[in-house]
């Protein structure tokens, strides 16, 4: 039972019985069986093996070849890529070869290969890898093509690929099997090129202010900088109980303290809680520390940054998500907590002075707390109750109670409240920033009551870190800290549905 390579029938796997595709398979292996044998059918000597060959010296990508076609024509040229369709006419045949750059056609002919060779692609099989040599031409209807020279098989695909005109549509599928989805799906494989040029023009842009890139541990014994419940590990080796990192703070702002004044990282962070369209346990954060500035030096830094890379990887600082329209070209709004949960709830802390008043309040608007909660924590509660789904345009929300920072500078004015902001669009929270707390003996309280909070029962509140406290009480120089999610970032300049279609290789339950 042949496979038949007509690009009207070709992968439609969907659409065959259980027995059939195995057969399918079968004939895939005996193919590739009758290229690795040392002999061909009449016995005659042959090394056909496609993975015995190592190196391809491709001179050309596909679009490349579009894109410089009045230079190149009727040049020599070598591609190599997937061969995604055949139409066998005869003594000539046309296959289409995708790269990374997208896709190409190519004519091959029997009188320009040689019989035999011809012979051997006209058993070529959709999927398989190939490389192509030959000139750069136009066809009548006008498709920019190779005229092939010669055809070489480089890697026998053994599965068969999704339906051409359905794709890899079983959303569950394509996040287990990114390389499928990779394949059949273009946009998402832009995606993926867009996110990798969003990382660089980041790091573009930070390099040229005078920031230091660094790596710091992943495996620490104390997992702090931030409210989340880390993973927990054993190290054999030594016999002691690690955990993921969960922020990049803390060892960052050591550096701060040897003297490094500007640094940044961009690195995998764990975080042991649930999954939504904004949430993987493990996800891409960049945190980066200024010494001598403050939360204002930041608020600067992120809009400059913002509109740096919006022009930059997609042209313009007009952005679309979901067909709604953010301009990071205009100046950011900047407003307090405080007066944000005023605007969108009528309700003004400023005028609540005692817990009892808050907690009151909060059953009045229906807004649920925990016994634990003070003040401060019902402020944030009515943030995110009534303020976030309206913060669409780039906004900097500043100035939180200090019960939610506690790593955080606190106000001079006003001590109840800390210097930090939280950046929000499209009502979501994309960058969080802090004039840095840098007082040692402030610090050691605030650590204090995050201990307190530990043990009643708040996994996610921070333990004290003995040795970031030396480091403190070394001095630490006023400094502005932000820490940006770059997941939800690339979600936003590509217009990605959920954070999984920005990430690789996206966490999933076990299907064993």
């Amino acid at each position: 039972m042949a496979e038949s390579n007509n690009q009207n029938q070709n992968n439609q796997k969907g659409q065959e019985k259980p027995q059939d595709i195995n057969q399918l398979l079968k004939v895939r292996r005996e193919k590739l069986a009758g290229l690795q044998a040392p002999v061909d059918a009449e016995g005659n000597p042959q090394d056909k093996d496609p993975y015995k060959i190592t190196k391809v010296d491709v001179t050309h990508h596909a679009q490349e070849i579009k894109d410089h076609f009045s230079e190149l024509e009727g040049k020599e040229v070598t591609i190599a890529g997937r061969m995604m369709s055949k139409r066998v006419m005869g003594k000539a045949s046309f296959c289409n070869v995708q790269d990374l750059s997208g896709n190409i056609q190519s004519y091959v002919a029997r009188d320009e290969i040689g019989t035999d060779s011809y012979k051997d692609f006209k058993k070529y099989d959709i999927g398989d890898l190939v490389c192509i040599s030959g000139k750069v031409f136009e066809t009548k209807t006008g498709e920019k093509s190779v005229h092939a020279d010669s055809v070489t098989l480089l890697a026998k695909s053994l599965q068969i690929l999704p339906e051409k005109y359905h794709g890899l549509k079983d959303t569950d599928m394509r996040y287990r099997q990114r390389y499928v989805d990779l394949i059949m799906n273009e946009e998402v494989k832009d995606t993926f090129i867009k996110r990798s040029k969003i990382i660089s023009t980041i790091r573009k842009y930070l390099d040229s202010q005078g920031f230091m890139e660094v790596e710091t541990p992943m495996l620490v014994s104390n997992a702090g900088g931030a409210a989340a419940r880390p993973f927990e590990t054993h190290f054999n080796a030594l016999d002691e109980d690690l955990k993921l990192r969960i922020s990049l703070e803390l060892y960052l702002k050591r550096l701060i303290v040897g003297g490094m004044e500007r640094v940044y990282e961009i690195g995998r962070v764990f975080r042991n809680e649930g999954l939504d369209t904004r949430h993987n346990p493990e996800f891409t954060l960049m945190e980066l520390y200024q010494a001598y500035t403050d939360y204002n030096g930041m608020m600067d830094l992120t809009e400059n940054l913002y509109r740096y890379v919006a022009q930059e990887v997609l042209g313009t600082t007009k952005i679309t998500y979901k067909g709604i329209e953010m301009d990071l070209g205009q100046p950011f709004e900047r407003i307090t907590m405080v007066d944000a949960v005023k605007k969108y709830s009528g309700i003004d802390f400023n005028e609540i002075t005692t817990l009892e008043e808050a907690r009151a309040v909060a059953k009045e608007k229906h807004v649920e707390y925990e016994e634990r909660h003070k003040k401060g924590d019902i402020l944030n509660l009515f943030f995110e109750e009534f303020v976030e789904e309206h913060l669409v345009q780039p906004t900097f929300v500043m100035d939180h109670p200090i019960e939610i920072s506690p790593l955080t500078k606190k106000k001079p004015d006003n001590p109840d409240y800390v210097e930090r902001f939280e950046f929000f669009m499209n009502g979501w929270e994309m960058a969080n920033a802090y004039s840095e707390l840098n007082d040692p003996i402030d610090q050691r309280e605030r650590f204090k009551a995050q201990e307190e909070l530990l043990a009643q029962g708040d996994e996610e509140a921070n333990s004290t870190d003995e040795d970031f406290m030396y480091a403190l009480e070394l001095g630490m120089p006023p400094t502005g800290g932000i820490g940006f999610g770059i997941d939800r970032m690339c979600m936003l300049l590509t217009d990605s549905p959920a954070i999984r279609d920005v990430l690789l290789f996206p966490t999933m339950r076990s299907t064993t």
